[in-house]
């Protein structure tokens, strides 16, 4: 691949992550502005629900109460990402990257600046669905969504990230 289409795909992966953090943050900001503590307000039924919540974990309420840790995790998610976006050859990986990266540094914002304290803050979650599953935000979907388009491609024979093997 040539720098102009290893340019390209880093200026994509910047994009995209830049207004899928907006776009997380919006609604966020929104579900605070607009709903009612714990309270569910039906979208489609009992299909999807809105529900504001404070989460001081990770998904399914893992490492509850250590949110410093999480904050902590996530930082070194974001930075180990930024890094390993230079070598990433192919538009479709940088696209899955800058998603994923919205997600990790969605979540890492709210544990900034959130209440009750710096690197202590607890995350906005706002999207219910049945079956008892945790309340969840856009940031959880860009993470989850992404790992595993990424496990699929990487068992499909693709290289991560679109980076050909490094030759000993």
């Amino acid at each position: 691949m040539d720098k102009s289409q290893t340019a390209v795909s880093r200026w994509l992966f910047i994009a995209v992550a830049l207004v899928l953090i907006t776009l997380d943050q919006f609604t966020k900001n929104l579900a605070i502005a607009t709903l009612k503590l714990g309270i569910d307000y039906p979208v489609l039924g009992e299909v999807l629900s809105w529900r504001l919540i404070y989460n001081d974990s990770a998904a399914f309420s893992l490492g509850f109460g250590q949110t410093w840790i999480l904050a902590v995790i996530a930082a070194a998610a974001t930075l180990a990402t930024i890094w390993y976006s230079r070598r990433i050859t192919s538009r479709s990986w940088a696209v899955m990257a800058g998603i994923f990266l919205a997600g990790v540094v969605g979540n890492l914002i709210d544990r900034l600046i959130r209440e009750p304290s710096f690197g202590n803050g607890h995350v906005v979650d706002f999207i219910k669905i049945p079956f008892n599953f945790p309340v969840f935000n856009l940031a959880d979907i860009f993470i989850v969504s992404m790992a595993i388009l990424s496990v699929i491609r990487v068992f499909r024979g693709e290289n991560l990230g679109g980076v050909a093997p490094r030759v000993k």
